[in-house]
């Protein structure tokens, strides 16, 4: 409930009432002319004394205010409607304009009057108000009338990284003076038209340890409703049912889509989203082609236990701060990965891991029945003390720069990607490889597990690991949490792409149930073989397993996210098992 004004609210309306009293009072004497002549010259007076000081009534400052404001044109420093609201503990004269609200303390009128008030003249700009609400004080249990008190103006401020909301209240009694204001401040804040006024919402109910709709309702609806956003929320039941909702929903009727949940749930609804844009489109995904851009841009609420892509496009892991960037409508568009296999479309993406990072997401996958830090913790260790390579034949195309890439992407017929560029091909034993179209920043890595790359700048960063021995493996795992170059070690190789194609060259990946025999064999030469004849990728945290060679192309800014593009996370590393 919004505190009630001071006493002095009802003094200053009555001071307004004698103040409009005394405009419409005509000085009038029937004693003759030199008396006329006193009376127009205090008329005069009165009315200068006026136009100095504001009045408590609404002023709308327009030549022809009945024709509604639809039909003028304001200049971005013209007074729109003028008045006087308490702020505070004082009395302040207010003035709207087309981009900000304005207000000053009333002082007396002293010899310095004017230079002091220009000094505690204050400020706030439209384009960092997101709501505005008619202030009332109810009893507890009323929802609806109320004692009015004035508006109040809710502002989205920046402290770093993070977003805050800020209530501004301007208290005023009359309820012809608040129309007028909060009428005024609403046209203005609907001419916005980057923010989403309708929402198709998906929440995964297990992540946050089973809590993430409790987060939505408590953190992010609130601040939906004060924006009067309408959310259609879905809870998914199971794996694949948000893709399944986008492939036949109608799109036409939300300005975006949101997600609340891990890193998983996040690729799932994105890669809903572009699949939905490639059938609306008529692309063959059964074939090599140019993907089109997602209709729809996506707000990502983070709810899982890294959320790299949350904290890559916001820089913080804090549901206010994400809620509040889709309130505000900042986009940020970011490049995308495509996976294929045999010329069909897998999925898309914004990283892949191979090798060290795609067995551990195996192994805990398969383990499921335990607790999601525990599962996590085991697989690490585990597949660190059974650490083996993975033979392979790794191809890519290097990115000279945004002009190669631009080249690349005119290229419509669907031919092969070789014409823009020269395969370089790389064989033998490696431990891990990762291919990053986003800097995957999180809280074991506050620099991000690819430092090298951003979010839209149209290419890839490859980062392969050698074969090596486990003691300088871990060595450069430990260096992802510190500020030393994780990088320079003598067995990784770090490049710049925009096309990659991995062939293993063993007939199958890593098993779950390593025999006693592998475990004492040479991790430098062996390579570990399975039966099930497919191989473990770890896409943006999710399994997928793949029974030949994968391409990944890079695609450019081919989805838009609610956000800004951070280069580094503010929040303090933390330790952490998320690979």
């Amino acid at each position: 409930m919004f505190e009630s004004p001071c006493k002095s609210i009802s003094v200053l309306n009555a001071w307004s009432e004698s103040q409009e009293e005394l405009r419409e009072t005509q000085p009038v004497s029937p004693r003759g002319t030199r008396k006329r002549v006193k009376a127009k010259k205090k008329k005069r007076k009165q009315q200068q004394q006026n136009e100095k000081r504001s009045v408590s009534a609404p002023q709308l400052c327009t030549d022809d205010a009945d024709k509604g404001r639809p039909e003028k044109k304001y200049r971005p420093d013209e007074p729109i409607v003028r008045g006087i609201f308490q702020i505070g503990k004082k009395s302040h004269d207010v003035v709207l304009t087309e981009t900000r609200v304005t207000w000053t303390p009333i002082q007396p009128e002293t010899p310095t009057a004017d230079r002091d008030v220009k000094k505690q003249e204050e400020y706030v700009e439209l384009k960092d108000v997101f709501a505005v609400k008619v202030k009332r004080r109810r009893s507890v249990g009323q929802q609806t009338g109320g004692t009015l008190l004035g508006i109040t103006l809710f502002q989205c401020k920046n402290k770093g990284l993070k977003l805050k909301e800020h209530a501004i209240h301007l208290s005023n009694l009359s309820a012809d003076h608040c129309e007028i204001w909060f009428k005024s401040l609403k046209e203005i804040l609907s001419g916005f038209k980057n923010r989403p006024k309708s929402l198709k919402v998906f929440v995964n109910p297990i992540s946050h340890k089973k809590e993430a709709y409790r987060l939505y309702l408590d953190e992010v609806a609130p601040l939906f409703k004060l924006a009067d956003i309408e959310a259609d929320v879905t809870i998914t039941k199971r794996k694949g049912h948000a893709l399944s909702i986008l492939k036949d929903c109608s799109l036409e009727d939300y300005d975006g889509v949101v997600c609340v949940g891990g890193d998983g749930s996040v690729a799932e609804v994105a890669h809903g989203l572009l699949l939905r844009a490639q059938m609306d489109a008529g692309r063959d995904t059964d074939s090599i082609f140019t993907p089109v851009q997602a209709a729809l841009p996506l707000g990502i609420i983070p709810a899982g236990s890294t959320d790299v892509v949350a904290c890559s496009v916001h820089g913080i892991r804090r549901a206010v701060t994400a809620t509040l960037h889709i309130i505000m409508g900042h986009r940020q568009p970011v490049d995308v990965c495509s996976f294929s296999s045999m010329g069909r479309l897998l999925r898309f993406g914004f990283s892949a891991m191979f090798g060290f990072g795609g067995r551990t997401l195996a192994l805990a996958e398969r383990h499921r029945w335990m607790p999601p830090s525990q599962r996590r913790e085991f697989a690490l260790i585990k597949t660190l003390a059974n650490l083996k390579p993975e033979d392979c034949e790794l191809s890519f195309i290097t990115s000279r720069g945004a002009e190669d890439q631009t080249k690349a992407e005119r290229n419509r017929d669907g031919g092969d990607i070789c014409e823009d560029g020269s395969w370089q091909t790389r064989q033998g034993l490696f431990l891990n490889i990762s291919i990053m179209a986003i800097p995957c920043l999180c809280s074991m890595a506050p620099r991000g597990l690819a430092p090298n790359t951003r979010l839209n700048n149209g290419s890839m960063a490859l980062i392969t690991v050698g074969n090596t021995s486990r003691s300088e493996f871990i060595k450069h795992l430990k260096r992802y949490s510190s500020t030393n170059n994780q990088f320079g070690f003598s067995f990784i190789e770090t490049h710049t792409v925009k096309a990659v194609k991995l062939r293993p060259r063993s007939q199958g990946s890593w098993a779950d149930d390593v025999s006693e025999e592998n475990e004492e064999c040479d991790s430098k030469t062996v390579p570990i073989i399975s039966s099930e004849g497919t191989y473990a990728w770890n896409i943006d945290g999710d399994l997928l397993e793949v029974p030949s060679e994968l391409l990944i192309r890079v695609h450019p800014q081919l989805l838009t996210l609610f956000g800004a593009d951070m280069e580094e996370a503010e929040e303090s590393p933390v330790k952490c098992s998320c690979i």
